[in-house]
C-alpha cells in the first residue's frame, strides 16, 4: 500500500477536527470567519486529492470503513422495503439482502451484497462474501420478481464470494454459474450497479443485467490487486502494480465498454455525503427503470445477450484484435 493510499484522508480529517473544535468553542473570537476559511481550504484540498487518484487509491476509497453499505442506500432511497429471506434449501445467507420496495413510483426487487458497518455486523455478514445459499436466495427472489413482472435492481459490493471449504462443498462455483446463466434469461428488466467493490465471481453472481453501471470511486475486477500480486509477484507488496495493470477503475471500465455509465460521487466520495450519493443513485435507477419498462421481453433478452457477448474480443493470427463477428455470436447462441 502506498503512503498516499494509506493516509488519503489524513489532511482532510485534520481540517475537520479544527472546524469541530471551533464549532464547540463559542467564546472563540471570529470563529465563523475562521470556520469559513477552513471550509474553503477543505474543498480545495479535496479537489486536489480526488483529481489525482491512482487506481490503488480508488481501491482504498471503495473499501473505506464509512462508505455507505447497501443497507444505508435502502434506508435512504427505497420506500416500503420488505425484506425477503432464505433460499428454501439450506438457509438465509446474511451476506446477500433481498426485498421488495419502491423507487419513487416504481416497484422493484432489490438484491445486494451486505457488508455491515460495525465489526459485529461485518462478522455476521461475512464481510459481504456470500455463500452458495446467498446466490440461490438471490436467484429465487429474482424469479419471483419475473413472475410478478417486477424489475430487479442489484447493488454490488463484495470483495468476492466466500472461498472457504464449506462454501465449496455446498457448490459455490455452481451456484454462481447458474445465476449468471439464469439472469441472461429472466424476462424482466435488470439493473446492476457496483457501489463499492466488484470482486470476481462474487460480483457476477448478481451482476448480469440490461444496465451495468458503477459509482465513480468503485471498482470491478476479475481478482483483487492483492490476489493478483500474490500470484504474479508472490507478494502483496506489489498490489499497486497489479491495480495499475488490471484496468479496474470506473473510467477504465467505461473506456473498455464494460460499464454503461460512471455515476458521479459527491466531492470527497460517497462516505462524505451519503444522502447526496443516495439521491444521485436513486435518480439514476429511476431513469433506467423508465428506459427499460416499455421494451418487450424478447427484445430485452436479445439486447442483454448481445450486450455481454459483444464485450468479448479475440486476437487474429496477424495480431489484429477485433470484436467477435455476429455469425460467431449466433453460432454460440444456438449451441446454448
Amino acid at each position: 500500500m502506498s503512503k498516499k493510499s494509506a493516509n488519503l484522508d489524513d489532511p482532510i480529517v485534520e481540517i475537520e477536527l479544527r472546524i469541530q473544535k471551533l464549532q464547540n468553542d463559542p467564546k472563540k473570537v471570529d470563529a465563523l470567519t475562521e470556520i469559513e476559511k477552513l471550509e474553503g481550504e477543505k474543498k480545495i484540498l479535496l479537489k486536489n486529492i480526488y483529481t489525482k487518484l491512482s487506481p490503488y487509491d480508488i481501491i482504498q476509497i471503495s473499501r473505506h470503513p464509512l462508505r455507505p453499505p447497501v443497507s444505508d442506500y435502502i434506508s435512504l432511497m427505497v420506500d416500503d422495503f420488505i425484506e425477503l429471506h432464505g433460499d428454501r434449501s439450506f438457509g438465509d445467507d446474511k451476506a446477500i439482502i433481498t426485498g421488495m420496495g419502491k423507487f419513487g413510483n416504481h416497484r422493484a426487487l432489490i438484491v445486494g451484497h451486505q457488508k455491515g458497518k460495525t465489526t459485529k455486523e461485518r462478522i455476521t455478514y461475512n464481510f459481504g462474501m456470500p455463500n452458495p445459499e446467498g446466490y440461490r436466495k438471490a436467484l429465487h427472489k429474482m424469479k419471483l420478481a419475473e413472475k410478478f413482472h417486477l424489475p430487479i435492481v442489484a447493488l454490488i459490493d463484495t470483495p468476492g464470494a466466500n472461498p472457504d471449504i464449506g462454501a465449496e462443498e455446498r457448490g459455490q462455483a455452481h451456484a454462481i454459474a447458474i445465476n449468471i446463466a439464469e439472469m441472461t434469461r429472466l424476462k424482466t428488466p435488470i439493473i446492476c450497479i457496483v457501489i463499492g467493490e466488484g470482486g470476481s465471481g462474487g460480483a457476477l453472481g448478481i451482476g448480469v443485467g440490461d444496465k451495468f453501471s458503477i459509482l465513480e470511486y468503485a471498482y470491478c475486477s476479475v481478482i483483487s490487486p492483492e490476489g493478483c500480486a500474490a500470484i504474479l509477484w508472490k507478494s502483496k507488496d506489489n498490489a499497486e502494480d497489479a491495480a495499475n495493470a488490471l484496468k479496474l477503475t470506473a473510467n477504465d471500465l467505461y473506456e473498455l465498454g464494460i460499464v454503461d455509465e460512471v455515476i458521479p460521487e459527491p466531492l470527497g466520495a460517497a462516505h462524505r455525503n451519503p444522502q447526496e450519493m443516495a439521491n444521485t443513485l436513486k435518480n439514476t435507477i429511476v431513469r433506467y427503470l423508465e428506459e427499460l419498462q416499455d421494451i418487450p421481453p424478447d427484445t430485452l433478452l436479445e439486447n442483454r445477450f448481445k450486450k455481454y457477448r459483444n464485450m468479448g474480443r479475440f486476437q487474429n493470427g496477424d495480431g489484429d484484435t477485433d470484436k467477435k463477428p455476429v455469425d460467431t455470436i449466433k453460432a454460440e447462441e444456438s449451441i446454448l
